[in-house]
């Protein structure tokens, strides 16, 4: 019986939600996809899979050995790779997750290099602002901003320094007027980030002479994406608490002022720096090595990013 073949269509069913969409991710018709995953239940002698005429969804057997498996492919792809890449460098596929300002700014412009650099390497890079499920999205590597201890069951790795900086428009700044202390942002219309809600915060923190203060600022907007916030307050929206990475060149060319500058914003564990993270199976892996050192090796090359 071919095990691999049996764990790769379950898998393929699992991550499609379907058996014909499992078939064109594996070049195979759903017959047999369901045979095989049939097979493979029979030997587990317990149902992986829900079956309805209009989806397909794990039992919680099948949720239990879908991680088990994902986590076996993974470690086979990986043995596969490393045979490889000892002659012809990292090769296959690489899952990347990464912020959208953050892939925008210091990912995408050195995507071309990159791949001439690796060219048996593969990228799939999915770009969102949200917190991504390593196992359940099968991500081989996560660039997280601040976040790094959210997950203490992940290796992260440093890339950069990373701080905020609470911000504003000089248009909005001359009809609204300067905030000077953080108490003063609870009359002015603050832009806040949409954390999910294992990041969530009650409000925005400051820290001066050992004293942290935590205000719950206030706006009528509130956005996932920093930069929707960044465009907002440069239109004169409102106050924004951004990352230095993102606004510093705003900041330099005059278009957002620096504001409160004599109080670190947001002084926290989740604030000190910018994480490549991934799974520990991934620790030897060429590939995420190979990415992960190249984005070190850019974010080192960046100005205002605060690089350590």
């Amino acid at each position: 019986m071919d095990r691999f073949s049996e764990l790769n269509a379950f898998c393929a069913v699992a991550t499609s939600s379907g058996f014909s969409a499992a078939g064109r991710l594996l070049g195979l018709v759903p017959s047999t996809v369901a045979r095989l995953v049939d097979g493979l239940e029979a030997r587990l002698g317990a149902p992986l899979l829900n079956r309805s005429t209009r989806q397909v969804t794990l039992t919680e057997a099948g949720t239990e050995y879908f991680v088990r498996a994902q986590a076996i492919l993974a470690s086979l792809e990986e043995a596969d790779a490393a045979a490889g890449s000892a002659h012809s460098g990292p090769q296959g596929l690489l899952r990347v997750s990464a912020p959208v300002a953050f892939t925008r700014l210091y990912i995408a412009p050195h995507l071309a290099e990159l791949q001439l650099r690796h060219p048996r390497l593969e990228l799939e890079l999915m770009v969102s602002d949200a917190l991504s499920d390593m196992v359940g999205e099968a991500i081989d590597v996560a660039i997280r901003i601040g976040a790094a201890n959210s997950q203490p069951d992940l290796v992260a790795r440093p890339l950069a320094g990373h701080r905020r900086i609470v911000c504003a428009s000089p248009a909005y700044l001359e009809r609204c007027g300067t905030p000077q202390v953080p108490a003063d942002l609870l009359r002015h219309e603050c832009l806040r980030f949409a954390y999910t809600s294992l990041l969530r915060r009650p409000g925005w923190r400051f820290l001066k002479d050992g004293e942290t203060l935590e205000i719950a600022v206030r706006g009528r907007l509130i956005a996932n994406s920093s930069d929707v916030l960044r465009q907002a307050a440069l239109d004169g929206a409102g106050v924004a608490l951004l990352p230095d990475w993102l606004v510093s060149a705003d900041v330099e060319d005059g278009r957002l002022a620096a504001l409160l500058a004599d109080f670190e914003s947001n002084p926290g564990p989740m604030d000190v720096g910018v994480f490549a993270v991934y799974q520990p199976s991934r620790r030897g892996s060429g590939k995420v090595r190979a990415f992960v050192d190249f984005i070190a090796e850019r974010l080192k090359d960046s100005c205002g990013i605060g690089c350590p």
